[in-house]
């Protein structure tokens, strides 16, 4: 499962990822991966495995003899991710609440508390960290590895835009929030509640991001 800690992998695709969603890097664009390389100041490899990550998004083509080249999801694809996503983290969160251990539980009481002072401070970089930390302690609550494994894969398909979201004002506080309905049905038992709660946030988070996406069209 993920660590807290981004790897240095992720970080490359988080900020070629950032720039492509907020209009930096224009579709068409070629990214070479030597020049990343030296912007970055890392070897080829992380780069490589990068790219590979956005495909998967939507975010870039592999074309013939060009390499990566700078592609933009349809909002079709998004959104199918998006519906996706919220099945799997609703299932995880439903199985959480009836599987997580009481040492898990306070874990993740610790954790949303902690996102909480991070949401009040508007620290959106930590913030959006912490929240992929907080989302993997609830597929490995699940204790159901194909599952959790599964939702992982699918996370980091969707992870530049859940990303995004967090540039929209007042999104830290209002996704914090989402959050204590999921940890206080999880904390509780209430599998049901748990689902319908994470099934709702994600939902939001989706409208999140496109209200973002709208905005740097404009």
């Amino acid at each position: 499962m993920q660590t807290d800690n981004p790897t240095l992998t992720e970080k490359l695709a988080s900020a070629i990822a950032d720039g492509i969603l907020d209009g930096s890097l224009t579709p068409g664009l070629r990214l070479d991966e030597n020049s990343l390389a030296r912007q970055y100041g890392v070897s080829r490899t992380p780069v490589r495995e990068a790219l590979r990550q956005l495909m998967r998004s939507g975010l870039i083509d592999m074309r013939p003899r060009k390499g990566a080249v700078v592609s933009k999801a349809t909002p079709g694809q998004v959104e199918s991710l998006f519906v996706a996503m919220a099945e799997m983290e609703a299932t995880c969160a439903r199985l959480a609440a009836m599987s997580m251990t009481p040492v898990e539980r306070r874990r993740l009481q610790a954790r949303h508390e902690a996102m909480t002072a991070l949401a009040a401070a508007g620290d959106r970089a930590a913030y959006s960290d912490a929240n992929v930390a907080f989302h993997s302690a609830i597929y490995a609550g699940a204790h159901n590895e194909p599952i959790a494994e599964y939702t992982l894969g699918l996370r980091r398909r969707v992870g530049p835009f859940r990303r995004a979201q967090f540039n929209v004002d007042g999104r830290l506080v209002l996704s914090n929030r989402e959050h204590d309905t999921v940890v206080r049905a999880i904390l509780s038992g209430d599998a049901a509640g748990a689902h319908a709660a994470m099934l709702h946030h994600v939902s939001l988070v989706e409208d999140a991001f496109e209200t973002f996406a709208a905005t740097s069209a404009a």
